[in-house]
């Protein structure tokens, strides 16, 4: 996979820019952080030599002093943030609302996260998830070290095709679980034919903290074994670093796993630019294609997309009356995003027959009579036809962008077409 490398790798004069403007900024704040005792590093992908090419995103986090700081865990994001703009008074700050604050600003046409954290040495003395951060670029650097194309490969296999992320609306992998995976199974491919064995509730154990499976599972809190893979992390054997992800991703993984294996191909490393035209070949001759542009919420970005989500799966269950065959949405985290539905049909029957309960459930079928007036028997079960409301596929997408469910959830939708 050398060509796809030659796409997804930064190349030297991208991350000589990235290295610099990383070092500038750490230098800068570190003079305003010295006084509190606290100093910022480099940490993330960044850290780790794991980043995709194109990514503009850099992890800052700024280490406070256990002893000092450990009573004052929720006052670190005002401290950090009084150094910030000490340092940057100049560039505009946006504090994000987390487990704990962190801030985001532009500098040298990066987007720069700092994350205050304290500094620990083992998990345990963790007051918050994110303070953990370090200990897992520690791990990946000693553990993942010869590998790290392989780590790139597999990031961008999962971004991709929609399994790259552990927020709650994408259910996806975190770069973290496959810097994780790669290690410990050796490469990208061999990720890929470790998934093909992979069943519900497997658990993967780098650092071999549990003798057996079961003993992982009995000793990790419970609320954090809902995904179908239960990946310890190396560096907090109380943790679960797969708990994000979702059943559908994970099936979807292994679907996609298996079928690269049989014919390995630079079209899964490359994303599908979702627009209407290219929509619209694709789906030519198919169907009734619904192409939607959604203006979406502000707020946190978690927040923002779990609406979109839920906006998106509720107009796609309400469509599946009109046969529906292909459905997605795409959202880059930016004011906007694109939802798309196929359809077989385009028009339905005026009526159609409701199908109640069998005849010898008295109250149920008197219940059912009470709601549909003209109800009849047949082969042993009360029926009855009811008109639809909407038989037209487009006065029932219109309908339901109307739907309080919808307004509450999404800003506006700028856009709809029928085609």
């Amino acid at each position: 996979m050398k060509t796809v490398l030659q796409k997804i790798k930064p190349n030297k004069e991208e991350e000589k820019h990235f290295l610099l403007a990383a070092a500038s900024f750490i230098k800068s704040l570190n003079a305003a952080l010295a006084a509190m005792g606290a100093k910022a590093i480099l940490g993330g992908s960044g850290a780790k030599g794991t980043w995709l090419s194109g990514s503009h995103d850099v992890d800052i986090f700024v280490l406070f002093d256990l002893k000092k700081y450990e009573g004052q865990s929720e006052e670190l994001s005002n401290l950090l943030e009084k150094a910030l703009k000490k340092t940057f008074p100049a560039i505009k700050m946006r504090r994000v609302h987390g487990s704990r604050d962190y801030f985001q600003l532009s500098y040298e046409g990066l987007l720069f996260e700092t994350v205050p954290i304290l500094k620990i040495n083992k998990a345990e003395q963790a007051r918050n998830i994110t303070d953990i951060s370090p200990l897992h670029s520690a791990w990946v650097e000693k553990h993942a070290a010869g590998i790290k194309d392989d780590i790139r490969l597999l990031k961008q296999f999962c971004k991709a095709n929609n399994m790259y992320g552990a927020e709650s609306y994408i259910g996806g992998f975190s770069g973290y679980v496959l810097e994780i995976l790669t290690a410990q199974y050796g490469s990208f491919e061999k990720v890929l034919k470790a998934a093909q064995r992979w069943k519900e509730k497997d658990v993967v154990d780098p650092s071999k903290f549990y003798p057996t499976a079961e003993m992982a599972l009995f000793h990790i809190n419970t609320s954090k074994l809902q995904s179908p893979l239960i990946v310890v992390d190396p560096v907090d054997k109380a943790r679960n670093a797969a708990a994000a992800l979702s059943m559908e991703k994970f099936e979807a993984f292994k679907e996609l796993a298996k079928k690269y294996l049989q014919k390995p191909a630079e079209e899964f490393f490359v994303k599908e630019n979702i627009t209407l035209d290219s929509l619209r070949n694709k789906h030519q001759g198919k169907g009734n294609l619904i192409f939607m542009t959604v203006v979406s919420t502000e707020g946190k970005e978690d927040a923002v997309g779990a609406k979109l989500l839920k906006v998106f799966e509720f107009l796609r269950q309400k469509l599946q009356e009109f046969s529906l065959t292909a459905s997605g949405w795409e959202w880059n985290k930016g004011p906007e995003a694109i939802f798309y539905f196929v359809t077989k049909k385009k028009e339905l029957p005026a009526e159609e027959v409701r199908i109640g309960p069998p005849l010898k459930m008295k109250e149920y079928v008197d219940d059912f009579k009470k709601k549909y007036k003209g109800a009849f028997e047949e082969k042993g079960r009360i029926k009855a036809k009811a008109k639809i409301e909407h038989p037209q596929l487009k006065d029932l997408v219109n309908f339901l962008l109307k739907e309080e469910y919808v307004k509450e959830r999404v800003k506006g939708i700028k856009k709809v077409e029928i085609v």
